[in-house]
């Protein structure tokens, strides 16, 4: 039996859709009777304290996002696997969002605009791609199809992951030896670490005054779609009001919503977005999950299960 934990999502709508693909594999909600020793997999979402609770049978905990460090954190988590949701539509929902804002800040969006708010004519010439270096921090699922959709533009590409990675036409560096190095010569910092107790507060002032200056007209540039707790928020104030970070796309934050007084909003060189960089897609969430389960039950091993001493 399969239950959903779903929060602040549609779980009706999962539910009436992984029923019908898993017929007639039993689905329950969290509303529904049911016996929790029936409980095989449990398919959660911001799960509740209680979530696991009587679940003595549960061969698989089914995560409904690609990141699960907050559910690694739950205090009562049982030990059996954790599968994270891995798919091309997502990965390609995130690439589209860092594909967009490396582009806009090459271009120097920033900048044209608020010459355009002042009504003058700066007549100033964006470096080519392959002057720009778009550092890639997290070589995962996320991070290679980042570089694979980025690579035509042209751009100089950059990566830094735990381990050493081999990817053509990007540069590779690992480990916190190489973590300086790595961001001498970036211009476009985009982060799509997973987040652990070593990448916490990773993006801070620190690390913006080692990022590459005179690549681009007013300075690098740092492009978040990972975690909130990845930035320093304070730190990325104060490096765009001082001119160490010339630009900011962040689609995470360390509080969320954002609180209304957090100084980033009237930052005009800070773009904002309410964590819709990617999203689960229900129709391949389903299809996804569906077929995890259904290897399983037929004596399959899971696939994309977490390390828990990686947090990844």
């Amino acid at each position: 039996m399969l239950l959903l934990h779903l929060s602040d999502v549609d779980e009706a709508s999962w539910a009436e859709k992984l029923r019908a693909a898993l017929a007639p594999y039993p689905v329950v909600r969290q509303s529904d009777a049911f016996d929790p020793k029936d409980i095989r997999y449990i398919f959660v979402w911001k799960p509740k304290p209680g979530a696991f609770d009587g679940l003595t049978n549960l061969k698989a905990i089914l995560s409904l996002g690609a990141g699960v460090d907050a559910l690694l954190k739950h205090p009562r988590l049982p030990d059996v696997p954790v599968v994270r949701f891995v798919d091309e539509d997502l990965s390609q929902r995130m690439s589209d969002y860092v594909v967009a804002h490396v582009t806009m800040h090459q271009r120097l969006y920033s900048r044209f605009r608020a010459a355009q708010l002042a009504r003058r004519w700066d007549q100033l010439y964006p470096p080519a791609a392959s002057q720009t270096a778009v550092g890639i921090m997290g070589m995962g699922v996320l991070g290679q199809d980042a570089v694979k959709r980025l690579k035509p533009q042209g751009f100089t590409l950059r990566s830094w992951s735990r381990t050493p990675k081999a990817i053509e036409g990007v540069e590779g560096f690992a480990g916190t030896e190489q973590f300086d190095a790595f961001l001498a010569g970036t211009d476009i910092l985009v982060n799509l670490l997973p987040l652990t107790p070593e990448t916490t507060g990773i993006l801070n002032y620190e690390t913006f005054a080692k990022l590459r200056r005179g690549g681009l007209h007013g300075g690098p540039v740092i492009i978040n779609a990972a975690r909130g707790g990845h930035q320093r928020e304070a730190d990325i104030v104060r490096a765009l009001g001082d001119g160490t970070l010339g630009a900011a796309s962040l689609d995470v934050f360390e509080t969320e919503p954002l609180p209304q007084e957090n100084p980033l909003w009237a930052i005009e060189n800070c773009y904002i977005t309410p964590h819709i960089a990617a999203i689960s897609s229900e129709t391949a969430g389903v299809a996804y999950y569906a077929g995890i389960i259904a290897a399983h039950e037929a004596g399959k091993p899971l696939i994309n299960v977490v390390d828990r001493t990686r947090g990844y």
